[in-house]
């Protein structure tokens, strides 16, 4: 069982950027792949970008490559979403999630956080 848990969320200024964390409660974090995905009013839940185990070969999606950056340190169990050029439409909740065979942007991770809200003001 991972448990996992979001912070970082809020209003940001269309052009601003955040950086949002989830901490997970095993120990073994090391070895579970992680990505995010969010999901705006009345939208389907969508990827974000996930990375590997190991901190390795990162993806994103098309709408968000080249602003967000994820990265991991497995020595604190932690993970980050670092979101810059930040735009109205990137307002959602934001999910951490983590597998340990899931690495790609499948909704199929087993254990998710419970969310935090990102609000970009245009």
């Amino acid at each position: 069982q991972v448990q996992l848990v979001e912070s970082g969320g809020g209003l940001v200024p269309a052009g601003g950027s955040l950086r949002l964390s989830c901490a997970a409660s095993r120990r073994t974090f090391d070895t579970y792949n992680m990505a995010w995905f969010r999901q705006a009013p009345g939208k389907e839940r969508e990827f974000v970008g996930a990375i590997r185990w190991n901190g390795g070969s990162a993806s994103y999606a098309d709408s968000v490559k080249g602003r967000f950056t994820i990265s991991r340190d497995n020595a604190k169990n932690t993970g980050d979403l670092q979101m810059n050029r930040l735009k109205p439409e990137d307002t959602a909740v934001y999910y951490c999630t983590a597998d340990l065979v899931n690495d790609g942007k499948r909704s199929t991770y087993k254990y998710w956080g419970q969310g935090t809200q990102v609000t970009v003001s245009s």
